[in-house]
């Protein structure tokens, strides 16, 4: 199993909060990998809201190659962001690699004005061929590749990774970060393979094991979007089934809900929609999940939400006052993230709820798929 620590908030905090909290929750995972993605950047990069970032890690040649491809495809870089490595700190599992970079770009000129979706798929059209470059020698990693957004990904023990990057000395801050406390769990190790998952816009992390993936990739796969690739993790379904349902059909977020865990016939009976529910479930049926699965998520406009599937779930837990909340695996995680807040107004959604924090951590909703 791994742990999940997620924090949602109206003022900048420090990454340092997630990794603390997935230290408290340190008997649930195996200390194998840390992945983050930080969304909502302050520190360094506030001023720079609406400009494209690429988080990842390269080798020189890796380094070379990427900016060789960026100023052909007329990306001009306007900032460099790396982590303070701490030198006296424990390298990661694999050794250190040559760079861990975030890159903050000017679209280029033929795109500027252009609406926003195209922006979109230029820069994960983008994402996805440096990939393909970088992959065969493992020279380049790029995790993300979108405004506001920032992705630090190794291989080791959380906390002594939050060391290494420095991350304890204050320079990275955002309002809304996801962080997760294993490596890859039935596959090998890799970094693409470590939670959380991001596309345009749309992120999530899982704990958990999904049995249905098979089918899943490939309805995904079948769908001729370039961006639903990969799949070098299980749960990399669930950010590309968010991003299908939400972003390319237009559905309400609850509806994710009710795309992974679709009611019976019998229970859709009571809802308004039952009609639209039956025809989703019909032609959406292969992206049905198989748990035990935990899937805690955010979207482009900053709501943050948790999801469990319908028969085993694995555990979960959401609690804060307005202002922050914490979607984590464990109490203990809420008691370290947030613990001023009124413990008997947590929230663990079991088989038919959908926990959603408004952006700007305003509230906790709690929905429920049988609400009419």
């Amino acid at each position: 199993m791994c742990r999940l620590s997620a924090i949602t908030s109206s003022e900048y905090f420090s990454p340092m909060e997630n990794v603390m909290a997935l230290d408290t929750m340190k008997e649930g995972h195996d200390g194998s990998g840390l992945g983050l993605t930080l969304k909502d950047l302050g520190g360094e990069f506030e001023a720079l809201k609406g400009k494209p970032i690429m988080s990842g890690i390269c080798s020189h040649k890796g380094l070379g190659m990427l900016d060789d491809f960026m100023f052909a495809q007329g990306f001009k870089e306007i900032y460099f962001w790396e982590p303070e490595i701490d030198p006296a700190s424990t390298a990661p599992e694999f050794g250190r690699r040559e760079y861990y970079f975030a890159k903050v770009y000017d679209y280029p000129e033929a795109m500027k004005g252009r609406p926003q979706a195209q922006k979109e798929d230029l820069l994960m059209n983008a994402r996805l061929k440096l990939r393909a470059m970088g992959e065969p020698d493992e020279s380049l990693f790029v995790f993300s590749f979108y405004p506001d957004v920032l992705t630090l990904k190794e291989v080791g023990d959380p906390m002594e990774l939050a060391h290494f990057f420095g991350l304890d000395k204050d320079r990275l801050k955002a309002r809304i970060i996801f962080a997760q406390g294993r490596q890859n769990t039935n596959y090998a190790i890799y970094l693409y393979a470590c939670h959380p998952f991001f596309i345009q816009g749309y992120c999530s992390m899982t704990n958990g094991e999904n049995t249905a993936f098979v089918p899943i990739r490939e309805f995904l796969s079948s769908r001729g979007f370039p961006g639903y690739m990969g799949y070098d993790s299980d749960s990399e379904v669930f950010t590309h089934i968010l991003h299908y349902t939400h972003r390319q059909l237009g559905y309400p977020l609850s509806y994710y809900k009710d795309v992974i865990t679709p009611l019976t016939l019998q229970e859709m009976a009571g809802r308004k929609d039952a009609e639209a529910l039956r025809l989703i479930k019909q032609s959406l049926r292969m992206l049905c999940i198989d748990g035990p699965n935990c899937v805690i998520g955010f979207t482009p406009d900053g709501t943050t939400f948790m999801v469990q599937d319908s028969k085993k779930l694995r555990p979960g837990v959401v609690g804060g006052v307005p202002g922050k909340y914490a979607l984590m695996s464990e109490e203990c995680g809420v008691d370290r993230a947030v613990p001023e807040r009124d413990k008997s107004q947590d929230f663990s959604p079991m088989k038919f709820d959908m926990a959603m924090v408004t952006p700007g951590a305003g509230e906790l909703v709690k929905w429920n798929q049988l609400s009419a």
